[in-house]
């Protein structure tokens, strides 16, 4: 299959409530992670890579910031005359971006007027590296309607109405429950499908018609009785971001380099927008272990199992350890941070001790001032 008969639709902006923390100035997809990305670079580059060259990112009202990140797309190689990157804010006086089937039924004459035979589906909320021509190959193997992505795991404590799906021994959805309420693994659906274009806006003229909103209860719920629905597992790392906690454990899970190789593999590499910094500069008795650093930080004190996005400064004697630090925050000399979360242009002042736990890491939002 060809990746340019495959298009893609991201969702930027679903789930951000339980995040506020951090969607309160930007959207989902906008939300920095590991050093220099954004939530939607995943998404994104998945696509990319798989050879899909016409992406649809749906957005809600605060869209500067993810508007400012993809400019054209260049850096996804997608600023192009024939398809390419598309930012597509709301078209409807409704309020509930939230809503999967009346997003995509206010985007409709984009689906109609595209001439790609099938479409993949994503969320941003999601951290992997997935190759969607596995996910194509699987559902032209199995002659589906509809292939849905799914993780073999335990529950993420938060998932917002999980799909949990049940299989024949050929694969094929044979039960789809929409619960929290399940003990040990199970086979829970990832926010990620692969389907014909046309079957797509079918099923949303259809649930429109009908008042029927859901897209989970109304279309996989209903429609795997009617058609032919398969699961294709994702077996690689992925994070489903549903909490601050587990915000922070997807950036404290790069610090193990077997999820590194996988997620940052270089045969499918996740691009963002480049920002040009010098490099990062260590001062004279400054440490650092076991942590990310991007360019353009500088650091004289002391750094421990943490990632510290650009740009970002670390004051003399000061000590830094389990942290998310993210771009152009400042921190005084003589502190102490330890298992906190901090957003962009913080500026922490001198002999200040900011401590949480693994369980409970505190988040200073951006532009405050310690």
């Amino acid at each position: 299959m060809r990746g340019n008969n495959i298009m893609g639709i991201i969702f930027a902006n679903l789930h951000e409530d339980l995040v506020s923390s951090l969607t309160d100035v930007r959207i989902m997809g906008a939300v920095p992670f590991g050093g220099k990305y954004r939530l939607i670079d995943f998404p994104l580059s998945n696509m990319v890579n798989s050879g899909i060259n016409k992406v649809g990112v749906l957005t809600k009202s605060n869209y500067q910031s993810i508007m400012d990140h993809l400019g054209t797309g260049k850096a996804w190689d997608l600023s192009r005359k024939q398809g390419g990157l598309f930012i597509l804010p709301p078209f409807t006086n409704s309020n509930d971006y939230s809503n999967r089937i009346t997003t995509l039924n206010s985007i409709l004459p984009f689906l109609q007027n595209s001439t790609q035979e099938y479409v993949v589906i994503s969320d941003c909320d999601t951290v992997c590296n997935i190759d969607f021509q596995d996910v194509c190959r699987k559902h032209l193997e199995n002659n589906a309607d509809i292939t849905l992505v799914y993780k073999r795991d335990v529950l993420p404590e938060k998932l917002h109405a999980p799909a949990v799906l049940s299989f024949d021994r050929n694969g094929k959805v044979i039960d789809v429950l929409i619960t929290n309420n399940v003990e040990g693994s199970c086979s829970f659906y990832m926010n990620m499908l692969f389907i014909k274009r046309e079957l797509l806006i079918e099923l949303v003229n259809k649930c429109v018609s009908k008042n029927t909103l859901n897209f989970k209860r109304d279309i996989l719920q209903v429609e795997y009785k009617n058609l032919s629905v398969y699961g294709y597992e994702f077996k690689g790392f992925s994070q489903v971001i549903t909490s601050m906690n587990d915000y922070f454990n997807a950036n404290m899970a790069l610090m193990e380099s077997e999820v590194r190789a996988d997620l940052f593999n270089s045969d499918h590499p996740i691009y963002t927008k480049v920002r040009d910094d010098m490099p990062t500069k260590y001062g004279l008795g400054s440490k650092v272990r076991n942590s990310l650093i991007a360019n353009g930080c500088t650091i004289e004190g002391e750094v421990e199992n943490s990632v510290l996005f650009k740009g970002v400064h670390i004051g003399k004697g000061t000590k830094v350890s389990n942290c998310v630090i993210m771009q152009d925050t400042k921190v005084g000399a003589n502190s102490s941070l330890s298992y906190i979360i901090v957003d962009k242009d913080v500026t922490i002042g001198d002999e200040k001790t900011l401590m949480g736990t693994l369980s409970y890491p505190p988040y200073y939002s951006k532009g405050s001032v310690v």
